[in-house]
């Protein structure tokens, strides 16, 4: 999972265009129960760490890459993406991408295992983030990430939340 990771960072460090981009990092509560999902059994804390690039053209689009490890030993994750800022001082970034977990792919629940049977190994990654600029370089916004398949691969499909906080320093 974590040559992976690394391995995506220098692919993608290598394909990107000369304009600076942002790195990120924050902490997540893992796998919060909402009405979204189905689950709520994981526990621990994510730290989140990922790259930013620039926008696309004059668009808002920003691709992204960003890896998970959870404290506990649970579903850690990868995902890479794209997202929208919109505003400025005060801003709302949604943003959807793929990720790929180091959780169970299985696609039959097994609650004595006390972690989530995803369905898949490859999920989508909905996120919306609403935040603020703290100086010219720096954000910080409040994060929710949600991953699940939409049950696209199986009935099989509890799918998980974390919500979080994330600081962003441009480069």
């Amino acid at each position: 999972m974590r040559r992976s990771i690394v391995a995506g960072f220098l692919l993608l460090a290598v394909a990107a265009p000369a304009r600076a981009g942002e790195i990120f990092g924050g902490l997540y509560v893992h796998d919060v129960d909402t009405p979204l999902n189905l689950s709520g059994v994981e526990n621990g804390v994510d730290a989140q760490f990922g790259y930013r690039w620039d926008r696309i053209g004059r668009t808002p689009l920003q691709p992204y890459l960003f890896g998970a490890l959870n404290s506990a030993g649970d579903t850690s994750y990868a995902a890479v993406g794209i997202s929208a800022k919109f505003g400025d001082r005060l801003f709302v970034r949604p943003g959807l991408g793929i990720a790929v977990h180091s959780g169970s792919a299985a696609n039959v629940d097994q609650p004595e295992n006390n972690h989530i049977e995803f369905g898949s190994r490859v999920l989508f990654e909905p996120e919306l983030g609403i935040g603020f600029s703290i100086s010219d370089s720096a954000t910080l916004e409040a994060s929710w990430v949600h991953m699940s398949h939409a049950q696209l691969f199986g009935r099989q499909n509890p799918g998980i939340d974390n919500i979080g906080a994330r600081l962003s320093w441009k480069l």
